[in-house]
């Protein structure tokens, strides 16, 4: 497959430069690029087993949401604790 693609002056000279950086000829830096995107896993992949282990649990929609709250205020009450011990 031939795909074309139209980018603005700045940005090729940026995609000239990066390959160059790793030693690739553009053509083989911009295949490896959209192979390791093509290779990544999407986000809705990743939360898969998330998913399935709320499902196995029982967990309401309700009961994630809290927990979820839960361990986001814990996060930013120990974040602001260290702050405060470094001050």
């Amino acid at each position: 497959m031939t795909i074309e693609i139209s980018l603005a002056p700045d940005e090729e000279a940026r995609l000239r430069d990066r390959a160059a950086a790793v030693g690739q000829d553009v053509q083989t830096f911009v295949r490896q690029a959209v192979f390791e995107k093509l290779d990544r896993p999407t986000f809705a992949e990743l939360l898969v087993p998330v998913h399935e282990g709320t499902r196995r649990s029982g967990m309401s929609a309700d009961d994630v949401d809290a927990l979820a709250d839960q361990a986001r205020e814990e996060y930013w009450a120990e974040r602001r604790a260290d702050q405060n011990s470094k001050s």
